[in-house]
């Protein structure tokens, strides 16, 4: 096949997040794409030559043109315009954070730097004092401002289902067998409580950094200036980033918060996969219906479908994001003595494991905006099994001191269809109290929903 004439088509990219999803994931792109990556890399630099200008102790003093510069960049990661001047300096360089040093010394040099300040552009630094950093940076980011608005817009779709059917009552399945009756709206409502926590979990991880040298001992730098407070002047250079200040670490920072990171995000997407293929086996049984959109196909040649692919979308992309995360999470804590170059190219997959996130949770906000409530069908299955009532039966018995309760109902019931009249007769034919018949007696699987209702109720916002 002929190369296309254009490769960066997004019909030519090799990830389909760049390709055919390109469009869903543009307000990630700009965190975690490689601008985005040369972006932060481009403000940690600026930042770290401002920072050690105000400590006072350094051989070079700023203007105001240079300040300026420094400033400019030190205030926004988005330096799209910046991007292709480095990527053109890394052609020559073959190192992504050299070429971005080479960028920042020439803009400071267009501003009359002297040689001096020049001199002092990634003081001190190995690549991984400003990798560390760009990516704690890009990590947060994407996290707080891109993907967790979408998670807690997910969390409020299902809470509102939750609450509009926490009175709707369905036929549990335990073992894919009709069990106990529960609420579809407490259903939806455990899923939430489950999201919350695993939600703030993943929100409150704090991901540290460092910018120590080339192995985590200030070396160079008590040599060249002894008499700086080289630990105290990183900390609260890592600290204005409102980072985590890791004083030991190797050449490079440990990574353990950043597989803290993804093993909570991972505990997200666990419990998004556990209702997606939960939504997806309502929808199977017809507790759930979707609302077919004017124009889509189901199936090529079978046209009543209306196909959950929104739910098996999200199932996939999940699985995807999951496998990742649980290399990134057991892969990057390790490393080889002082350093290897093996967590380079994992932590560059930051996006893409970000990306499958976020385009799982659009597909469960597409597919749950098209759900329709079957309560028809909900109502028939419940009716249809009466035997879900022999626990109710079985438990009265026990608390009036029936022998062998369980026993009794098991051997009436199990594998058996029964009638709401056979369960009946066997109550009245019970040494229960009126008072218990009566109560048994009016209860049916509809009924029989505990306190489902009032539990989804007591949903937090």
């Amino acid at each position: 096949m002929s190369a296309p004439q254009d490769h960066n088509l997004p019909a030519y990219a090799i990830s389909p997040l760049d390709g055919r999803y390109r469009n869903q994931l543009s307000t990630l792109a700009s965190s975690v794409s490689e601008a985005g990556l040369v972006g932060y890399r481009l403000q940690v630099e600026a930042g770290w030559l401002l920072h050690l200008a105000d400590t006072k102790h350094m051989d070079f003093v700023l203007n105001d043109a240079t300040r300026k510069v420094l400033e400019g960049f030190a205030k926004s990661a988005n330096q799209s315009a910046a991007y292709e001047h480095v990527k053109k300096l890394e052609q020559t360089t073959n190192h992504d954070v050299k070429a971005v040093e080479y960028y920042l010394a020439e803009q400071l040099k267009k501003a009359g730097a002297p040689p001096e300040l020049l001199a002092h552009v990634h003081f001190g630094c190995t690549s991984e004092d400003i990798n560390n950093i760009s990516y704690a940076l890009m990590m947060r980011d994407a996290r707080d401002q891109v993907v967790i608005p979408v998670l807690q817009n997910l969390i409020s779709v299902l809470r509102d289902m939750a609450l509009r059917d926490a009175d709707t009552p369905m036929l549990s399945h335990t073992h894919g067998q009709p069990a106990s009756p529960t609420t579809l709206g407490k259903e939806f409502a455990v899923f939430v409580q489950r999201l919350q926590r695993q939600v703030k979990q993943w929100q409150n991880v704090s991901l540290q950094a460092k910018i120590n040298g080339a192995v985590g001992a200030f070396n160079a730098h008590m040599v060249a200036y002894p008499e700086c407070d080289w630990p105290k002047i990183s900390q609260t250079f890592i600290e204005k980033w409102k980072l985590e200040f890791n004083p030991l670490t190797t050449q490079i920072e440990n990574h353990d918060s950043v597989a803290e990171y993804f093993d909570a995000l991972r505990r997200v997407n666990m419990v998004l996969m556990d209702l997606s293929k939960d939504v997806w086996a309502y929808i199977s049984l017809n507790y759930l219906g979707q609302k077919p959109k004017e124009g889509e196909v189901g199936s090529s040649t079978m046209p009543h479908k209306v196909n959950p692919i929104d739910f098996e979308n999200a199932e996939g992309n999940l699985g995807l994001a999951q496998a990742l995360c649980d290399h990134l999470s057991t892969k990057l804590p390790v490393s080889r003595l002082q350093r290897d170059l093996s967590d380079s190219t994992v932590l560059r997959n930051t996006g893409t494991v970000l990306g499958y996130s976020l385009l799982a949770y659009n597909s469960l906000l597409k597919g749950l905006s098209k759900i329709t409530v079957n309560k028809t069908n909900l109502a028939a299955d419940l009716k249809d099994t009466p035997e879900v009532l022999s626990e109710a039966v079985q438990m009265t018995m026990r608390r009036y001191g029936v022998v062998n309760a369980y026993e009794i109902l098991k051997q009436k019931t199990r594998g058996q269809n029964i009638s709401l009249d056979d369960l009946h007769a066997l109550i009245k034919e019970s040494s229960l109290p009126d008072e218990a018949k009566n109560r048994l007696l009016t209860l049916t699987p509809e009924s029989y929903v505990g306190l489902a209702a009032e539990l989804t109720k007591t949903l937090k916002t």
